[in-house]
């Protein structure tokens, strides 16, 4: 979703922190990947992303609850990410407030975002 439609390039959507997060993928009835999100044990939240055909759809917002039902059974007491600008209202909705300035991360404009719990 980042690489081909956002142009990030795929060398900075693998790291090391893949072996120790935790995934979600949502699906399609095709059994067909629509969606990911992944928390890391500190408790970002990144590599999330919808495909644009999915979008408005709920799908989003499953990826998110299932990730904040994973930070609840952790105990974890806030939660961060780097949320590409054009999200912000969305996880505005979920309680996470606007932190800092806005910054460029793989060409993209975006803001930190945290949840407090």
């Amino acid at each position: 979703m980042f690489v081909d439609e956002q142009r990030v390039p795929e060398e900075l959507e693998w790291d090391e922190w893949d072996a120790v997060c935790f995934h979600v993928v949502a699906m399609n009835y095709k059994n067909e990947p629509i969606g990911t999100a992944r928390l890391l044990p500190d408790g970002h939240i990144g590599r999330m992303a919808v495909l644009r055909q999915w979008r408005r759809k709920g799908v989003g917002t499953a990826l998110l609850r299932k990730i904040l039902n994973e930070v609840e059974k952790r105990n974890l007491t806030q939660v961060i990410l780097n949320a590409q600008v054009s999200a912000r209202k969305f996880y505005e909705l979920f309680g996470f407030q606007r932190v800092g300035e806005e910054f460029m991360e793989a060409g993209i404009p975006h803001i930190k975002m945290i949840l407090k719990l």
